[in-house]
């Protein structure tokens, strides 16, 4: 069960690097995503529920879907489609 801790704690320190590192922002919140889904599984191994359950809700769920819909609304994720069509033809 360390070993376990120990590699989702490398995961953790990883995700946490990537994210300040990826120029994408829909990879950057999907990194995100990934961490606070990383932390929730901590929380459960250090026998923490409540704090492992409200993370998964407000880390992954509902901070998340906010962001997904900020980019809608500055259509950041309709350049990026742009962009791969543009790839995509050339």
């Amino acid at each position: 069960m360390k070993i376990f801790q120990i590699v989702l704690f490398v995961f953790l320190i990883v995700c946490a690097i990537s994210v300040s590192f990826s120029k994408n922002l829909l990879n950057s919140i999907i990194i995100f995503m990934s961490y606070s889904l990383i932390m929730s599984i901590i929380w459960i191994l250090l026998e923490s529920p409540d704090l492992a359950i409200t993370e998964a809700a407000v880390g992954a769920g509902i901070t998340s879907i906010l962001f997904f819909v900020t980019l809608k609304k500055i259509h950041a994720m309709v350049e990026i489609e742009k962009d791969e069509d543009k790839e995509e033809k050339e």
